[in-house]
């Protein structure tokens, strides 16, 4: 990836069940802490994923965006703000951002087919961030990774050249947002589930292909394959630059 290693950050329907909080309380094994931050917290208790966010929009983003998808996503078993439960989906993730994926070509094929389905679906009602917005936050990031001195500047210019090429008009699709490979699910080759719908939106088909892609540029094409239509590469590899420089 070149100049892209040194500016990535990688770190290591739905109808409501009668599930209840009482059904999270009386499971028996330990609480383990998936995510957490100031803004939100994901738990996993036994087989129910519980997540507890500040902002209810995104839960309700969340929740609207799983009904609607036409890919395997978890079942929500209750949803009482700001808490959502959310049952275990079969298989693993996809792979690991920092590590080499030990999934097959098929099953990142399946991911793209997927990828494509979600993509052909009806848009959500509301729109995702805008060119301005994603143009903002790539000069703020840019500008801190100069200003302390983090990377040359002519590494950092060099990229964000790069990263602006993806910030253009395009024909808005229904998409997931946050589609890393975490996110993604399979139990041999068959997708399972696909995770985190907070960010879902209209946005820019490419940019779930490089956000599933990113570090693992080595299975683009398997990806391609299940997804089925040409693609520009070029701006797949805008978005990876940029997605290295947001942190998103």
């Amino acid at each position: 990836m070149n100049d892209l290693a040194h500016v990535c950050d990688i770190p290591g329907r739905h109808p409501r069940s009668a599930a209840k909080i009482s059904d999270v309380q009386q499971e028996k094994e330990q609480v383990d802490v998936i995510l957490a931050n100031n803004d939100r917290v994901t738990l996993r208790v036994g087989d129910v994923f519980l997540k507890i966010d500040a902002d209810q929009k995104r839960t309700d983003v969340e929740v609207e965006a799983m009904a609607m998808a036409p890919v395997p996503t978890p079942e929500v078993h209750w949803w009482k703000p700001p808490a959502l439960a959310l049952a275990a989906v079969r298989g693993k993730a996809l792979g690991r951002l920092a590590e080499p994926s030990a999934a097959s070509p098929a099953a990142w094929a399946a991911a793209g087919a997927a990828i494509r389905q979600l993509h052909d679906a009806p848009l959500p009602p509301w729109r995702g961030k805008g060119v301005d917005e994603l143009a903002s936050r790539l000069a703020g990031e840019c500008g801190w990774l100069v200003a302390n001195d983090v990377l040359a500047v002519d590494v950092v210019t060099r990229n964000r050249r790069l990263a602006e090429a993806a910030l253009r008009s395009w024909i808005p699709v229904f998409t997931h947002g946050d589609l890393h490979i975490e996110h993604v699910f399979v139990d041999g080759d068959e997708i399972t589930g696909i995770l985190d719908w907070s960010e879902a939106s209209q946005g820019d088909a490419l940019y779930d292909i490089a956000t599933l892609t990113l570090a693992h540029e080595e299975h683009l094409d398997d990806v391609l394959a299940g997804y089925g239509t040409d693609v520009d590469r070029g701006l797949i590899r805008a978005w990876w630059s940029w997605r290295c420089r947001s942190g998103r």
